[in-house]
């Protein structure tokens, strides 16, 4: 695990300096001034958005907001109270602020109680509702999950379902008397950049519940570095959606709509040194994974358990090959899908079903494209006693715990 000990350090090793969208703070706390690096978007610039977004009728965004705020929910977290920290925060003075003095490692003080908040929407009309991970990070000492329907006076208590910590999603679950409002999810693939998008959220808790920005989906496929100060290491992101839409803290697990009013990414970080650079998680990247949540607590990965590498010439040489060509398998972990089928160290793959295996390219082709439970058969060359045989293993993929 990485250690990190400075804000600019951490700003240059992650080469981006952004923040994730929800925030916690101790009880009893003040709420935070938000940060000149997160201010609101110009008036000239948005007066060039409405001029822009009246050639589609001047209650576009309006119809949107109407129509989904009622599924977007506001999430606090409850956490039991611990012994905290007291020594000085590598991130103050920086664009980071106070927002991560808190939980940073330091001086014991005496145990206090923390609040982490942010949003989410409803996805089933029995009460399931889509968030972001971070909010939930410290699980087992979750004491408490409220979550605040729009015109309900009164909090619902709310049950994590399940929750991955590389795509930063959750699903949470809440008991009503009645069929809730849902958020219809859209297709992100579909999304274009330049395409206009709405946010929807409760930046800075309750006060500014349903706060409603517009933007455009500004570019996609976007890879991301950002401090993780509970795990003290730079947690990464992948095909995120950018967006310049305004989004602050507590905007975490809300939804990037299009002008149809359909969900096609989870609002998750934005920029801190910058106006105009948020980042959404594509909704098609929660929609593969949601019915694991649910039903299994975590997201099920296809696993195999071997790591290999490129046959370079040092190894052709020794294992006196024709040429240095193909993918070798450096390591089988014990108890896998490949230890129990009986691939090996040291197997050169030739063949995995009809692809041919010249390059750690080729194997990926492959392996990206499985599931659980498929069968793959693996043509193998394998050295004994300076001898090389040809073997065929059949592989059924199992999964990565």
């Amino acid at each position: 695990m990485r250690s990190i000990r400075s804000w600019k350090g951490i700003a240059a090793a992650a080469g981006l300096t952004v923040i994730v969208l929800g925030f916690l703070y101790a009880l009893p706390a003040s709420r935070p001034n938000a940060p000149e690096a997160l201010a609101a978007p110009s008036a000239s610039n948005s007066n060039g958005a409405a001029q822009l977004l009246s050639g589609l009728g001047p209650y576009a965004v309006a119809e949107v907001a109407e129509a989904v705020s009622p599924a977007v929910v506001y999430v606090e977290v409850e956490y039991k109270a611990q012994q905290r920290t007291s020594a000085r925060s590598p991130f103050s003075g920086s664009p980071f602020g106070d927002l991560f003095d808190w939980f940073w490692f330091g001086v014991p003080q005496t145990p206090r109680q923390g609040v982490s908040q942010g949003s989410g929407f409803i996805i089933s009309e029995d009460g399931q509702i889509l968030t972001n991970q971070h909010l939930l990070d410290d699980s087992d000492n979750i004491q408490e999950i409220r979550v605040y329907v729009q015109n309900q006076k009164e909090p619902y208590k709310a049950r994590l379902l399940g929750s991955d910590y590389e795509l930063d999603l959750a699903v949470l679950k809440i008991d009503a008397n009645e069929k809730l409002p849902v958020a219809k999810l859209g297709d992100s693939d579909k999304a274009r950049v330049g395409e206009f998008v709405v946010a929807i959220g409760n930046p800075y808790g309750k006060d500014f519940d349903h706060t409603v920005t517009v933007g455009v989906l500004s570019a996609k496929g976007r890879r991301i570095q950002i401090p993780d100060t509970t795990r003290r290491e730079l947690r990464e992101y992948t095909n995120l959606m950018q967006t310049d839409a305004a989004i602050n803290p507590g905007n975490s697990g809300g939804p990037l709509l299009n002008l149809r009013g359909e969900v096609i990414g989870i609002n998750t970080a934005v920029r801190a040194d910058s106006q105009g650079i948020g980042f959404a998680i594509p909704i098609n990247v929660a929609k593969e994974v949601v019915e694991d949540l649910v039903t299994k607590g975590a997201v099920q990965r296809p696993f195999i358990g071997i790591s290999y590498g490129p046959i370079t010439e040092e190894i052709a040489e020794y294992l006196k090959l024709p040429k240095a060509e193909g993918v070798m398998i450096m390591e089988v972990i014990q108890g896998s899908a490949a230890s129990k089928a009986g691939l090996q160290p040291w197997d050169i793959i030739r063949k995995i079903e009809d692809q041919e295996i010249k390059t750690v390219d080729d194997v990926l082709k492959v392996t990206q494209k499985m599931k659980i439970g498929d069968k793959l058969r693996f043509i193998v060359d394998r050295v004994s006693g300076g001898r090389i045989r040809t073997v065929s293993i059949l592989v059924t993929v199992g999964s990565r715990d």
